[in-house]
């Protein structure tokens, strides 16, 4: 359905109507009353959040002053059907800055922009506003500080992202004036505040999973936040510039404008602040950025193999790792004198507005998983599963230096087997009747002492270790009465399958057991706990496959034989 409007009504869209910034300004621009305002977004309808349904933005759905439309900028005709009878445009539609995908970036942040361009001169809009970055002038390997509107864009971007907006940014500058469209471009910096749905429940899950305690660099990098509210503030002031007319629009129009709170702050500083905040620890041990570089590239490069996959979009990344530990300030004369911009929230009134909206997220509010995790399950959930998924870092530590010494006393040194076990029950019996000949207390510290119980088996422990080695057995047998009947090819080449493996892995060499299995049984069970999801999604689109390849094979083998 086209939308319609009458002479009497001024409409504006926002494209990207659903984004973070974009439901800030269309809640503003609904407050003020300046417009009827539609939404144009890529989902098939709008889905309001509870507070919404009872706030502003419901009541004016309700009423009809705000309007929602699904447009795909990809598609021409879909954004043209969006505009028809708009007054105002504010493009605010983007993918994903995290996701350093050049085709999909260029083909919303470019195509896309084209799109929009030909489509506001189409269907007659007055005034296109676009969203841009502070990015679209960064390198990633300088940092800047106070930098003004006069830099050039660099001879090459630090992502995808940044690139494609410098590319949409330039179109949007040049598209000034056709057609009687004004434009500009807003550059708002770092942008936070109630609703954000990637800086802070980002940085509480890096908290809650251990890892905010890190600072990549040296911590002092400065950076300029800006307040969600203030940059849906500076869209509303550029509009109402290139609306002035005279002087004032020609001056605004055309031109490009760094937006920030005007207060910049240590990086590392305002990410503590939002964590202690939360109640959670300040990051404190510094960790030099290129030490983190080729980790980034390696969870890059996983992602791009698992990504089709469902893996989600890693917060680590080489762009990110640049992002957090280098300096980028911007100054605000530009804006303040063109477009008559100056903050609404100080930074810290903010930041304070930012905690408390992310109350459900604080130390206090975390929500313990029911039961063990699937990772711990596996492991048996006792003293082997706290030592592997390192929930006691005093065990662990104990249990890997003690790997080592058992590693360089008896595997490096070639023993085999039989020797290798005759010196670890020679160390025990000296290190046991050492022991017993002590003194209960030396210089006043007290030695406990081992008792013989902690070496009986009780009859219960004896009854349970009989009745395993009989259910193993029984198993074992009725496994082999099935294999002798021959009439399960699919136990027949589990069986085949699970001895092969073994097969393999008795080939291989005590050596190789600590030097490759024992460090990846410390960290592959680590990351499954963290990244279960994804990674039994993986498995099991892997194991669907396998299984309708297995049942195939098995069909085009033995599909005959069923039937004799």
């Amino acid at each position: 359905m086209t939308p319609e409007s009458s002479d009497a009504e001024r409409w504006c869209v926002v494209t990207g109507g659903r984004g973070f910034a974009a439901r800030h300004l269309v809640e503003m621009l609904v407050r003020y009353e300046m417009f009827l305002v539609r939404i144009a977004d890529l989902a098939p309808a709008i889905q309001l959040d509870p507070q919404e349904q009872s706030g502003v933005l419901g009541e004016a759905m309700r009423s009809g002053r705000v309007q929602y439309v699904s447009a795909d900028l990809r598609d021409k005709s879909q954004v043209v059907k969006a505009f028809k009878g708009a007054e105002v445009v504010f493009h605010m539609a983007a993918p994903d800055s995290s996701i350093n995908n050049h085709q999909l970036q260029y083909s919303v942040n470019v195509q896309g922009t084209k799109n929009v361009i030909d489509a506001c001169v189409n269907t007659g809009v007055k005034r296109l506003i676009y969203t841009s970055s502070p990015s679209v002038v960064f390198d990633g390997v300088h940092g800047i500080l106070n930098g003004s509107e006069s830099m050039a864009y660099p001879s090459k971007h630090n992502d995808s992202y940044s690139a494609t907006k410098a590319e949409g940014e330039a179109l949007i500058m040049d598209a000034n004036g056709c057609n009687g469209l004004l434009t500009c471009c807003i550059r708002p910096s770092s942008i936070f505040g109630p609703g954000d749905r990637l800086l802070v429940p980002s940085l509480v899950a890096a908290a809650r999973a251990g890892k905010s305690k890190f600072i990549i660099g040296d911590g002092n990098n400065l950076y300029d936040f800006t307040y969600v509210e203030n940059v849906a503030h500076a869209h509303v002031c550029a509009e109402r510039a290139l609306a002035s007319g005279g002087d004032v629009s020609s001056k605004a129009s055309g031109q490009a404008y760094f937006i920030t709170n005007m207060e910049p702050i240590k990086f590392w500083e305002f990410m503590s602040q939002l964590l202690e905040g939360l109640g959670y620890e300040r990051p404190s041990i510094k960790i030099p950025a290129f030490v983190m570089m080729p980790i980034a590239y390696v969870v890059e490069l996983i992602y791009k193999l698992l990504g089709p996959y469902g893996m989600k979009v890693p917060q680590l990344t080489p762009s990110r790792v640049r992002l957090l530990s280098c300096s980028r300030t911007f100054d605000c004369t530009k804006a303040k004198d063109r477009l008559g911009y100056a903050p609404v929230v100080p930074l810290q009134e903010g930041i304070r507005r930012t905690i408390d909206s992310f109350s459900h997220l604080t130390a206090g509010s975390q929500s313990k998983r029911e039961g063990l995790s699937k990772a711990s399950r596996i492991l048996g959930g006792g003293k082997v599963a706290d030592t592997l998924l390192w929930k006691d870092l005093k065990q662990t530590l104990t249990a890997v230096l003690i790997l080592v010494s058992i590693y360089y006393n008896f595997v490096a040194t070639g023993s085999t087997i039989i020797t290798a076990l005759s010196k670890a029950l020679l160390v025990s019996s000296v290190f046991l009747f050492l022991h017993g000949i002590l003194p209960e207390k030396i210089f006043g510290y007290t030695i406990e002492k081992i008792p013989a119980s902690k070496f009986h088996v009780s009859k219960d422990t004896s009854h349970h270790l009989s009745l395993s080695v009989v259910t193993s057995w029984n198993t074992t047998v009725k496994a082999l009465k099935s294999l002798c009947q021959g009439n399960d090819w699919s136990f027949f080449l589990k069986v085949v399958f699970v001895l092969l493996i073994m097969s393999f892995a008795g080939a291989v060499s005590l050596h190789s057991i600590f030097v490759i299995g024992l460090p990846i049984a410390f960290i592959v069970f680590l990351v499954y706990e963290k990244k279960e999801q994804e990674i039994d999604s993986v498995m099991l689109g892997f194991k669907s496959f396998a299984c309708k390849r297995k049942n195939e094979v098995s069909e085009k083998l033995f599909g005959s034989k069923k039937y004799d």
